[in-house]
Protein backbone atom coordinates (compact mmCIF):
# COMPACT_ATOMS: atom_id res chain seq x y z
CA UNK A 1 0.00 0.00 0.00
CA UNK A 2 0.86 3.18 -0.68
CA UNK A 3 0.49 4.87 2.55
CA UNK A 4 3.18 4.07 5.23
CA UNK A 5 0.60 3.80 8.40
CA UNK A 6 -1.39 1.11 6.18
CA UNK A 7 1.52 -0.78 5.89
CA UNK A 8 2.23 -0.96 9.94
CA UNK A 9 0.30 -3.15 12.28
CA UNK A 10 -1.50 -1.62 14.41
CA UNK A 11 -2.29 -4.67 16.68
CA UNK A 12 1.58 -4.44 18.11
CA UNK A 13 2.35 -1.13 19.19
CA UNK A 14 2.14 0.15 22.68
CA UNK A 15 0.98 4.04 23.07
CA UNK A 16 1.63 6.12 23.42
CA UNK A 17 4.94 6.64 21.33
CA UNK A 18 6.64 8.97 19.39
CA UNK A 19 8.18 7.39 16.11
CA UNK A 20 9.69 8.56 12.90
CA UNK A 21 7.44 7.69 9.85
CA UNK A 22 9.02 8.73 6.94
CA UNK A 23 11.54 11.04 5.41
CA UNK A 24 11.42 13.10 2.35
CA UNK A 25 14.59 14.22 0.60
CA UNK A 26 13.99 17.15 -1.42
CA UNK A 27 16.77 19.21 -3.15
CA UNK A 28 17.45 21.37 -0.62
CA UNK A 29 15.48 20.58 2.28
CA UNK A 30 14.74 17.11 3.82
CA UNK A 31 10.99 16.41 5.91
CA UNK A 32 10.79 14.29 8.73
CA UNK A 33 7.48 12.81 9.61
CA UNK A 34 6.53 11.67 13.14
CA UNK A 35 3.34 9.37 14.53
CA UNK A 36 2.86 11.18 18.11
CA UNK A 37 0.00 8.43 19.19
CA UNK A 38 -1.36 9.46 22.08
CA UNK A 39 -4.03 6.30 22.27
CA UNK A 40 -3.53 2.39 21.69
CA UNK A 41 -5.11 1.50 18.11
CA UNK A 42 -8.69 0.46 18.50
CA UNK A 43 -9.03 0.41 21.91
CA UNK A 44 -9.36 4.12 22.65
CA UNK A 45 -9.35 7.90 21.03
CA UNK A 46 -9.76 11.17 22.21
CA UNK A 47 -13.08 12.42 22.30
CA UNK A 48 -13.22 15.33 19.02
CA UNK A 49 -13.69 18.13 21.07
CA UNK A 50 -10.71 17.57 23.34
CA UNK A 51 -8.31 16.78 20.03
CA UNK A 52 -10.02 19.68 18.47
CA UNK A 53 -8.47 21.89 21.20
CA UNK A 54 -5.13 20.07 21.26
CA UNK A 55 -4.44 20.25 17.52
CA UNK A 56 -5.51 23.83 17.99
CA UNK A 57 -2.99 24.11 21.13
CA UNK A 58 -0.29 22.02 19.77
CA UNK A 59 0.26 23.26 16.44
CA UNK A 60 0.54 26.91 18.53
CA UNK A 61 2.59 26.05 21.29
CA UNK A 62 5.03 23.31 19.38
CA UNK A 63 6.15 26.46 17.11
CA UNK A 64 7.04 28.63 20.08
CA UNK A 65 9.66 25.81 20.75
CA UNK A 66 11.21 25.21 17.41
CA UNK A 67 11.17 26.65 14.16
CA UNK A 68 11.72 23.30 11.88
CA UNK A 69 7.57 22.85 12.16
CA UNK A 70 5.69 22.66 9.16
CA UNK A 71 3.17 21.08 10.28
CA UNK A 72 0.82 19.14 13.11
CA UNK A 73 -2.32 17.56 12.17
CA UNK A 74 -4.31 14.76 14.10
CA UNK A 75 -5.52 11.10 12.72
CA UNK A 76 -9.02 10.58 11.45
CA UNK A 77 -9.14 7.96 14.08
CA UNK A 78 -8.72 10.05 16.77
CA UNK A 79 -5.57 8.15 18.37
CA UNK A 80 -2.79 10.60 17.45
CA UNK A 81 -1.02 13.40 15.18
CA UNK A 82 1.67 13.85 12.78
CA UNK A 83 4.36 16.21 13.34
CA UNK A 84 5.83 17.25 10.17
CA UNK A 85 9.22 18.77 10.42
CA UNK A 86 12.00 20.88 8.07
CA UNK A 87 15.26 19.78 8.58
CA UNK A 88 15.33 18.40 12.25
CA UNK A 89 15.98 14.89 12.48
CA UNK A 90 16.85 14.78 16.45
CA UNK A 91 14.81 12.82 18.01
CA UNK A 92 15.52 13.57 21.25
CA UNK A 93 14.76 16.98 20.54
CA UNK A 94 11.73 16.48 18.81
CA UNK A 95 10.51 14.49 22.36
CA UNK A 96 11.73 17.83 24.14
CA UNK A 97 9.84 20.11 22.02
CA UNK A 98 6.15 17.75 22.56
CA UNK A 99 6.98 17.63 25.93
CA UNK A 100 7.41 21.53 26.30
CA UNK A 101 4.21 21.96 24.04
CA UNK A 102 2.40 19.83 26.29
CA UNK A 103 3.47 21.79 29.32
CA UNK A 104 1.88 24.68 27.92
CA UNK A 105 -1.27 23.11 27.44
CA UNK A 106 -1.32 22.09 30.85
CA UNK A 107 -1.06 25.95 31.63
CA UNK A 108 -3.65 27.31 28.57
CA UNK A 109 -6.27 29.49 29.98
CA UNK A 110 -7.56 29.17 26.17
CA UNK A 111 -7.88 27.53 23.22
CA UNK A 112 -5.83 29.34 20.41
CA UNK A 113 -8.26 30.48 17.29
CA UNK A 114 -11.10 29.01 19.01
CA UNK A 115 -13.54 31.32 17.30
CA UNK A 116 -15.48 31.59 14.02
CA UNK A 117 -13.54 33.72 12.05
CA UNK A 118 -10.08 31.22 12.59
CA UNK A 119 -11.56 27.90 13.01
CA UNK A 120 -14.14 26.03 10.65
CA UNK A 121 -15.98 24.24 13.39
CA UNK A 122 -15.49 26.60 16.51
CA UNK A 123 -18.37 25.00 18.74
CA UNK A 124 -16.74 21.91 18.78
CA UNK A 125 -13.71 22.65 21.54
CA UNK A 126 -13.07 21.06 25.25
CA UNK A 127 -9.90 22.94 26.78
CA UNK A 128 -9.94 20.65 30.13
CA UNK A 129 -10.16 17.92 28.08
CA UNK A 130 -7.37 18.33 25.93
CA UNK A 131 -5.26 19.07 29.04
CA UNK A 132 -6.49 16.12 30.32
CA UNK A 133 -5.36 14.06 27.37
CA UNK A 134 -2.16 16.12 27.58
CA UNK A 135 -1.62 15.30 31.42
CA UNK A 136 -2.16 11.49 29.92
CA UNK A 137 0.57 11.52 27.69
CA UNK A 138 3.17 13.37 29.73
CA UNK A 139 2.41 11.58 32.56
CA UNK A 140 3.98 8.79 30.35
CA UNK A 141 6.56 10.39 28.94
CA UNK A 142 9.15 7.44 29.53
CA UNK A 143 7.26 5.24 26.77
CA UNK A 144 7.39 7.82 24.07
CA UNK A 145 10.52 6.21 22.59
CA UNK A 146 8.59 2.39 22.61
CA UNK A 147 6.60 1.77 19.55
CA UNK A 148 6.15 -2.18 19.43
CA UNK A 149 5.14 -4.73 22.16
CA UNK A 150 8.27 -6.67 21.45
CA UNK A 151 10.59 -4.44 18.74
CA UNK A 152 12.02 -8.05 17.48
CA UNK A 153 8.39 -9.23 16.11
CA UNK A 154 8.31 -10.10 12.67
CA UNK A 155 4.80 -9.31 12.22
CA UNK A 156 4.86 -5.72 13.14
CA UNK A 157 5.00 -4.84 9.58
CA UNK A 158 2.44 -6.14 7.42
CA UNK A 159 3.41 -7.96 4.61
Amino acid sequence: MNVESFNFNHTKVIAPYVRLVGVTQGEKDTVHKYDVRFCQPNKEHMPMPSLHSLEHMIAEFVRNHTNAVLDFSPMGCQTGFYLSLLNHDNYAEVLEVLEKALNDVLVATEVPACNELQCGWAASHDLEGAKDVARTMLSRRDEWPTVFVDENDPDNWLS
